[in-house]
C-alpha cells in the first residue's frame, strides 16, 4: 500500500498480463510494476493524464494495452488522451468539479 494525499491509501495494482506472470523479474514486468507504483501516488486527474500519455506513446492499440497494465477503464484513458490533445487548464486546488463526488450524509438523510 502507498500513502497518498490526505491519508488516503491506494493499493498498487498488479499487472495480470501473461508476460508479467511468466517472467516476473524481466524488464517488462519491472516497468509495469513501476508504472503502477507511480499511478498509485497520483490523484484522479494526474492518473488520467499519465495513462493518456502512455497510451499515446504506444500508438495504435495503446489504450487497450495501458488499460490491461494499469487496470484503469478504457474510457478513463481515452478521456486523459482527449485532455492531453485539447490542452488542460491549470486546476484551481480542486480535482473534481464543484458539486462532484458523493453527497454528504447530512443532506441525504430525512430531517426527522
Amino acid at each position: 500500500m502507498v500513502m497518498v494525499g490526505q491519508g488516503v491509501r491506494v493499493p498498487v495494482y498488479t499487472c495480470p498480463c501473461a508476460f508479467c506472470r511468466r517472467r516476473p523479474v524481466s524488464q517488462t514486468a519491472l516497468d509495469h510494476r513501476a508504472i503502477n507504483r507511480v499511478l498509485a501516488a497520483l490523484d484522479e486527474r494526474q492518473r488520467r493524464l499519465f495513462a493518456g500519455l502512455l497510451a499515446q506513446r504506444r500508438g495504435h492499440g495503446g489504450i487497450l494495452i495501458v488499460a490491461k497494465i494499469t487496470g484503469l477503464s478504457r474510457t478513463t484513458i481515452r478521456r486523459g488522451l482527449d485532455e492531453l490533445r485539447t490542452g488542460v487548464g491549470l486546476a484551481e486546488n480542486r480535482i473534481r468539479q464543484k458539486g462532484g463526488g458523493r453527497k454528504r450524509v447530512e443532506k441525504k438523510r430525512p430531517p426527522w
